[in-house]
């Protein structure tokens, strides 16, 4: 494979990452100048990465309007970050801030979680007894891991007897840490696992596979270990041209493969996990470390809220709506954004960055009677750490293209410092722009 030319030092990078940060911003300001006066309510439930980052832009956009945040969490989760925490990299607080560090003036947060959804009386209610009526809607709760799924597993097991759950929050990332860390020294079968369902990041468990790899490796131990991604899927990766790379990586690493095999059960006391083979005969594998990605679906209320597809992604429950628009198919006044949408791509951080001029731009089209001009490709990105130090840069749309954000600069398929930047130290700074609406 060609190598790219392009060598830059950390000077020149992080002069062209705040170089494209202040472009970002100056870009937002340009456009926060023309206000569109309504008094519409608008309701937005979930204040993660695409529910502040929305809010934010809407304020700037709208000169009246009465937007509500509905989300019990008091700490905003910074996830691109758990990886890194999971491998020792940074820690745990390195991921948390407060939510209401991030939110706006002129927009009221309601702690309380999204109990009801009434798009046909067009109200919301709340764990805690309130009732919100809107005219625009927002869903952006996230997702729900569901750890009940796998038979004998509980997040209190994270960190002992050889598990781990980076997924579950930066506690159980710096447990999981806790547990990989001891498979690094003592060695034995290592097994990496991912879901059936759609999952946030699917390069995630692919990333931490690397990590542990390349962590055994530095420390002199890889010749006492096995290491064996586990996964349901018949390939390692959504994308057909991204799954080879990641196969041919793990061939030169001796990183084995299971596909199509599900994690059903774990007997913790024995270190024995059970997988369901491409038959549904059970299969029984020990192991001295099992990294768990449960199953990923929709919120209990948006399930029940009439607002999910019907006729797939049946067992998940996302949202039904549009590709392009993320408008709701059957109510014109309600958008899905980030995790929750049920499109076939984007359930990482980049693509929430995407989706929110997208959204951002719907529900303005509609107070203000026109039609909307922005649309979703369904970018989606993953910095695949490859190693510590090494990253590549993916990128790629709805079709499996790859979209590359350097072309010329930055070769997506290449394990490159530069890309490992991209993840360790820009993605950040970018990420929080983006919440700001800034980017």
């Amino acid at each position: 494979m060609t190598k790219s030319p392009f060598k830059p030092s950390r000077r020149g990078f992080l002069t062209l990452a705040a170089g494209a940060s202040a472009l970002a911003a100056a870009g937002t300001a340009e456009r926060a100048q023309a206000q569109t006066a309504t008094k519409a309510k608008i309701v937005i439930i979930g204040a993660g990465a695409g529910g502040t980052a929305l809010a934010n832009r809407l304020v700037r956009r709208l000169d009246g309007a009465r937007i509500t945040l509905v989300d019990p969490r008091a700490d905003h989760l910074y996830q691109p970050g758990l990886s890194l925490v999971a491998a020792g990299l940074k820690p745990a607080g390195y991921v948390v801030s407060k939510t209401v560090d991030w939110l706006p003036r002129g927009v009221t947060l309601i702690p309380e979680a999204a109990a009801g959804i009434d798009p046909e009386t067009r109200t919301v209610t709340t764990t805690g007894g309130t009732s919100l009526s809107y005219d625009y809607l927002v869903v952006a709760p996230g997702l729900v891991l569901d750890h009940d799924a796998i038979e004998g597993f509980s997040l209190d097991m994270v960190g002992e007897n050889g598990i781990g759950a980076l997924y579950a929050g930066p506690q159980y990332a710096a447990a999981t840490w806790k547990a990989a860390q001891r498979f690094t020294e003592t060695g034995g079968l290592g097994i990496f696992t991912r879901p059936a369902t759609e999952m946030k990041c699917a390069g995630a468990p692919l990333k931490h596979t690397f990590l542990i790899d390349d962590i055994a490796r530095t420390t002199g131990t890889r010749g006492k270990a096995q290491f064996l991604y586990a996964a349901p899927q018949g390939s390692l990766f959504g994308v057909p041209i991204v799954a080879e790379k990641v196969r041919m990586l793990f061939g030169d690493r001796g990183i084995d493969t299971a596909m199509q095999h599900t994690l059903k059960s774990i007997d913790a006391g024995a270190k024995r996990a059970t997988f369901a083979d491409a038959t549904g005969a059970d299969v029984q594998m020990e192991y001295d470390y099992i990294h768990v990605i449960p199953p990923q679906r929709a919120p209990e209320v948006i399930r029940q809220s009439g607002l999910s597809w019907a006729d797939k992604w049946t067992d998940q429950g996302w949202v039904e709506c549009d590709m392009a628009s993320l408008r709701h198919l059957r109510f014109d006044n309600i958008w899905a954004l980030g995790d929750v949408a049920g499109v076939p791509k984007g359930k990482t951080a980049a693509s929430v960055k995407w989706q929110v001029p997208v959204v951002e731009d719907g529900l303005i089209a509609a107070i203000e009677g026109r039609e909307t001009v922005e649309a979703y490709n369904g970018y989606t990105s993953c910095p695949m750490i490859t190693r510590v130090g090494r990253a590549m840069l993916v990128e790629f749309d709805y079709n499996n293209n790859l979209v590359p954000s350097f072309p010329g600069v930055i070769a997506p398929l290449e394990e490159l410092w530069i890309s490992w930047l991209m993840k360790e130290v820009a993605l950040k700074a970018t990420y929080n722009a983006m919440l700001r609406g800034r980017a």
